[in-house]
């Protein structure tokens, strides 16, 4: 037999590490400034509300989870104080910003940077216009590689093994295949698709481009999100691309 806990109806068996259990309840907020009862926090992080309601009260005392006046668990800013210290995202922010904040201001619209973890894309800055339309992104939040412009970006330099294990359980890989054929090629894709936000039919167009060191390895991509207006989007290529080599040079990498 392994050493490995396994587990039945959502709970751990005896020999889990407590820091695995303490991250599954970090990992139960979904939303920025969402605040949790304790019987929602344990459902959502598959532990007993006995062992939720003592790890939490240990996270409480390292700042990394806060309790409100009505009971409710919210995520502690001692998280954010270490979350920003992140190189990939925060060293990658920095000089990206400039450049998000430029095309912010000229389209009015979601200018997203992001980068890959694992078979994911990270959400870590996100610029938005107040009249933009709705999205379901979030800074922190995690993108799947195959749903999304920025993740195919993404996808499009990963590791070939990810790449194809990501591939093998999309629902039209040949069209993904043929997005990344083209951000090789030109730098830059464009695609569109429902927004999942709207009860009326509502498509999105999306571009993005990624974000190259000088040896091609994929620091990041960046995305520009906007209603679909059924016009090639020429300019937004151009202006995606412009910016993603901009920030490339300005990392130096």
């Amino acid at each position: 037999m392994s050493g490995t806990p396994v587990r039945t109806s959502g709970r751990p068996l005896h020999g889990e590490p407590i820091l695995e259990r303490a991250f599954r309840i970090l990992g139960a907020f979904a939303e920025a400034g969402e605040g949790l009862p304790l019987h929602t926090l344990a459902a959502r992080a598959g532990l007993p509300k006995s062992t939720t309601s003592r790890i939490a009260t240990q996270l409480i005392g390292v700042g990394a989870l806060e309790r409100l006046d009505n009971g409710d668990f919210v995520v502690g800013l001692q998280l954010l104080e270490i979350a920003s210290l992140a190189p990939r995202g925060h060293g990658l922010r920095a000089a990206a910003l400039p450049f998000m904040e430029d095309l912010h201001r000229v389209t009015r619209q979601h200018i997203l940077l992001a980068v890959r973890d694992g078979h994911e894309a990270v959400l870590v800055e996100r610029l938005s216009a107040l009249e933009a339309a709705a999205v379901k992104y979030r800074v922190g939040g995690r993108l799947p590689l195959t749903e999304t412009g920025i993740g195919i970006a993404l996808l499009a330099y990963a590791p070939e093994q990810v790449r194809d294990e990501a591939l093998a359980s999309a629902t039209d890989a040949g069209h993904i295949r043929r997005l990344i054929a083209t951000i090789r090629r030109e730098g830059v894709c464009a695609m569109t698709g429902p927004n999942p936000l709207r009860t009326e039919p509502t498509t999105m167009s999306t571009v993005a481009a990624p974000i190259l060191s000088r040896r091609g390895d994929c620091l990041g991509a960046l995305s520009l999100v906007a209603p679909d207006e059924g016009r090639p989007q020429v300019a937004a290529r151009v202006a995606l691309r412009t910016a993603s080599l901009a920030i490339s040079r300005t990392v130096g990498l």
